[in-house]
């Protein structure tokens, strides 16, 4: 276990107020969540140093980096940031920009060796070009590999892939992935985008309007109804964790187990008994009394209601699910709540369709030190 961060901060504008205290784990990857203008750049910025106008106090372990207005200087905090907009150097290759990293940490203490990012990261087929010369993705994998590079004991991400298409998303989330296991350091990632907290992060802490509005695991967070402006009501779910069942190569489907029962998911690229993460939103759950028949719909689970909450001055109610120690949301008009007449612990069938797990979102098997090495 590494040293916690330790934040009790505050930042004054005229039109905005951030005031967060907050003892951040010293290990994996938390995510700072929320929609834009909540403060989460603003937060990152202060623990980093980069905030003038924050006061309040920020430390690290024992190190204490900021007591009311007075801190340390960003290159005195020990900390690796990785900014959207990547900020190489042009003038530099990529070899050039790493080098310039690496003569900058001077003494610091060494967990990893140069050869490790470049290997990490795959940069050794990149050390010619220059920044202008790279694709994004491209571009992001050498900012990380130059933050790592400075030895920091703590790595801030501010929106990586926010500038990244998809595809390029989908390639560079593994390498963020293991970073923890891979370099010994915790990571704090600002993102408004659920599908990055669902495959890279494993605890959230979620922003609305300058203040806190909820922390912990990612399933748990994310299955709260009361969260739903924070998510947005569109985008608004849970998060599913099983396992490989089996593939079917011919029909392109994925069966995932979910300790007792199944979803067939288009196909994942994984072997039998991986774990994998699967994102389901609210509006892509119906619900029906008892198991219909003729209907294309593959996913059809046994659950029990545990939760309804009535969406104010709309057509629509949140509907919180048991199947079978996991928690699924349904978004469905109050008008089918009393139709159903619905209610707290009562048994109904949750039907999804295999096509509503988009295949370019859908979030990979989780890959961390070997099992990551073996499937590059």
């Amino acid at each position: 276990m590494m040293d916690h961060l330790n934040v009790d901060i505050r930042v004054r504008y005229p039109a905005f107020e951030l005031d967060v205290a907050h003892d951040f784990a010293g290990e994996g990857i938390t995510a700072l969540f929320g929609p834009s203008g909540c403060g989460k750049s603003t937060l990152l910025r202060s623990i980093a140093g980069f905030e003038r106008a924050a006061t309040g106090r920020v430390a690290l372990g024992g190190e204490v980096w900021m007591e009311g207005r007075r801190g340390l200087a960003p290159h005195r905090r020990g900390v690796g940031y990785v900014f959207q907009d990547t900020r190489l150097f042009p003038h530099l290759t990529v070899r050039g920009n790493l080098d310039y990293a690496q003569k900058r940490a001077g003494r610091a203490a060494v967990r990893y060796s140069f050869d490790d990012v470049v290997s990490g990261l795959d940069l050794a087929p990149l050390f010619d070009r220059r920044a202008g010369q790279l694709s994004g993705g491209e571009r992001q994998r050498v900012a990380i590999g130059r933050a790592l590079l400075a030895r920091p004991r703590l790595l801030l991400m501010d929106e990586p892939l926010a500038a990244l298409d998809t595809r390029r998303k989908a390639g560079i989330m593994p390498y963020i992935a293991r970073l923890p296991q891979a370099f010994g350091l915790p990571v704090i990632y600002v993102t408004h985008a659920i599908e990055e907290v669902t495959q890279l992060c494993d605890r959230i802490v979620a922003l609305a309007a300058g203040r806190i509005v909820a922390t912990g695991g990612v399933a748990e967070t994310l299955e709260r109804l009361d969260l739903g402006e924070i998510q947005g009501r569109f985008e608004a779910g849970v998060v599913l964790e099983g396992r490989i069942a089996a593939t079917d190569a011919e029909m392109h489907l994925t069966r995932v187990d979910l300790g007792g029962r199944t979803l067939e998911v288009p196909q994942i690229l994984g072997a039998d008994g991986g774990v994998v993460r699967l994102r389901v939103r609210a509006r892509d759950v119906s619900l029906a009394r008892t198991r219909p028949e003729g209907l294309s719909i593959r996913n059809m689970l046994e659950a029990r209601v545990l939760a309804l909450e009535p969406e104010a001055g709309s057509a629509f109610a949140e509907v919180l699910l048991d199947i079978g120690g996991q928690h699924l949301r349904a978004r469905i008009t109050r008008a089918a709540v009393q139709e159903m007449g619905l209610a707290q612990g009562q048994p109904v069938v949750a039907l999804i369709k295999s096509v509503a797990f988009d295949r370019q979102a859908l979030p990979r098997p989780l890959r961390r030190g070997r099992e990551f090495d073996q499937a590059r």
